[in-house]
């Protein structure tokens, strides 16, 4: 039985992600545990390796239906690389495509798989691995039967591998699977880049559903506007069509790091704490004191938003 490791790697506009990188140093830990190599799998043209310090080697698979993202393709690609290379586990993030992969090719290869995981170990000899349910109100140590195992791990969750040289390139054949797809990409709708990029912003004011009506909103952006900084939110006011989605911030939308981030009437649900964890500031607003939001917060208040906003906006004013 092999021992190494295998990551999935996932880039956007030709730049390795952040949650890959953290993949890495997973990987390079459990690695070390197991006596194997980490491998990082780079499907799509260019190998990126220059991006991928922290694994032994890069193994690079081209092939037209492999760019851009087609589940099918990258389903019998990834099973077919880790079944050939007899990887002990494969790692991919928690996004859209880890998550739609991942159950997927632990199906192919007749594999135990544990989502949403925020730490993994080897005890014994034994894959170990911790895992989030309940929408996170819970954590579960999992051990992890069997010569193969898919672990799909949510971003912030381990220390992005760091140093190391450029790895080598190894070229891997495509699978001849690949020539009979039944499923093709017909076309890819890009999201709205016009907009204010929230991820750059030193300071964010974000809103939720406590706001309680659209009209609201206008009070939260007076704030924003007096601060210089963007309006942001959580998921539920996007999926009301209240906010864009480029101003969505959580695990189905934006990670951001701002030095500061003022939070009013957000109550603190996983899916948000995932993307704004690592803000150096977090001050949040909420009327319920038992908010799972301040758990993580380093500054919060039970005040009404309806009174501390304006009160605000007349002290920054």
């Amino acid at each position: 039985m092999a021992n190494d490791v295998l990551v999935v790697v996932e880039e956007q506009d030709g730049t390795v992600t952040d949650a890959t990188r953290e993949l890495l140093g997973a990987g390079r830990a459990l690695a070390g545990e197991l006596g194997g190599d980490v491998l990082a799998l780079r499907l799509g043209p260019g190998s990126l390796a220059e991006q991928l310090a922290g694994a032994d080697r890069v193994l690079h698979v081209e092939h037209p239906a492999l760019e851009p993202y087609n589940p099918e393709a990258w389903e019998v690609t990834v099973a077919e690389v880790a079944k050939d290379r007899g990887a002990r586990v494969v790692l991919m993030a928690t996004t859209t495509v880890g998550m739609d992969l991942g159950p997927a090719v632990a199906a192919r290869l007749g594999a135990p798989v544990v989502c949403y995981v925020v730490g993994a170990a080897v005890d014994g000899g034994q894959l170990v691995a911790t895992a989030k349910i309940y929408g996170g109100k819970l954590l579960a140590e999992v051990e992890v039967p069997g010569e193969a195992a898919v672990l799909v791990a949510i971003g912030g969750s381990f220390a992005p591998a760091s140093g190391g040289s450029v790895p080598e390139v190894e070229p891997v054949p495509a699978p001849a699977a690949l020539d009979g797809l039944r499923t093709a990409v017909r076309q890819r709708i890009e999201p709205d880049r016009s907009d204010v990029d929230i991820t750059a912003a030193d300071l964010l004011v974000a809103v939720g559903r406590g706001i309680g009506d659209r009209d609201n909103l206008e009070l939260v952006q007076e704030l924003a506007d007096a601060l210089g900084a963007p309006l942001a939110s959580s998921r539920p006011l996007v999926d009301q069509g209240w906010m864009p989605k480029s101003r969505q911030v959580g695990k189905s939308g934006l990670k951001v790091k701002p030095k500061a981030y003022l939070m009013f009437g957000i109550s603190g649900a996983p899916e948000h704490i995932e993307g704004m964890r690592d803000a150096e500031l977090i001050v949040a607003c909420n009327t319920d004191p038992n908010a799972p939001i301040f758990e993580v917060a380093h500054v919060g208040t039970t005040a009404d938003l309806f009174d501390l906003v304006p009160a605000l906006v007349e002290r920054v004013g």
